[in-house]
């Protein structure tokens, strides 16, 4: 049976919770997991084991959380700007970020804020009722 996004978002804000200790007013879809909510890169792996036994899928190593996108290839990154085919690459691989906002200042120090709260709700939304 589908979940509507508040019932995700409402299962994904709980696990968030769970995992970086943060409260519930603090997980907006908004709320970039490194920079509001406090995420280091460890806690990506408890995020990824929590979603999982939450919502009864299995995710992929990187698929949710992309390792390294930049150092991959250097035609994706340069002067610390992700390029075109970085950009290109980036919608291929997380079909499920706001790639567009990124793109509007597309430094490799912004990566992180890729990663939000409605990234991953995007992502399970698309898995479980994809």
């Amino acid at each position: 049976m589908p979940m509507t996004r508040d019932e995700i978002f409402a299962k994904v804000s709980d696990r968030l919770q769970d995992a970086l200790g943060v409260d519930e007013d603090e997980v907006t879809p908004e709320a970039t997991l490194t920079g509001d909510l406090g995420a280091e890169s460890i806690d990506f792996l408890d995020i990824v084991f929590r979603l999982e036994k939450a919502f009864g899928i299995k995710i992929p190593r990187g698929e949710l959380f992309p390792e390294s996108l930049t150092a991959a290839d250097s035609n994706f990154v340069q002067d610390g700007v992700v390029t075109e085919q970085g950009l290109a690459e980036l919608r291929t691989k997380m079909p499920h970020a706001d790639i567009d906002s990124f793109a509007d200042d597309p430094k490799v120090e912004n990566i992180p804020e890729l990663f939000t709260v409605n990234m991953i709700v995007n992502f399970l939304d698309a898995r479980v009722n994809g």
